[in-house]
């Protein structure tokens, strides 16, 4: 069974504590970290490479700013925000649009594609 890996890295220690405590005894879940300064956060995310971040929820109830960071650099991880103070918790996780566009069946068209997508991929207008 493959193992859940989880970096916590919420704030204060006692919050921190009580979620190591609930999950760290689970069989299928495995914890690659632990962060007690949020400016670790990024740094230790590229060495770790955890499915799921658990981080504390802004008191204001936005999303941490972390969060955009994270899941533009790794779309694949899942971020938890808590905020047991308030009972409040908030899942954030990064998704693919599909845009679609219909493209002439002959030599031409499928080249266009290929030579509009290839200006995308290489950043040119």
């Amino acid at each position: 069974m493959k193992k859940i890996r989880v970096l916590v890295a919420n704030r204060p220690r006692l919050m921190r504590e009580l979620v190591l405590a609930t999950i760290s005894d689970q069989p299928d879940i495995e914890i690659v970290g632990e962060i007690h300064d949020d400016a670790r956060i990024v740094p230790v995310v590229e060495e770790t490479h955890p499915d799921f971040l658990i981080v504390a929820l802004e008191r204001s109830g936005e999303r941490p700013s972390v969060c955009d960071v994270i899941l533009e650099r790794y779309p694949g991880i899942r971020i938890l925000a808590l905020a047991p103070e308030r009972n409040l918790s908030m899942f954030y996780w990064a998704s693919l649009d599909i845009h679609s566009h219909r493209v002439e069946a002959s030599e031409a068209g499928v080249l266009g594609a290929l030579r509009s997508e290839a200006q995308v991929i290489g950043g040119r207008p």
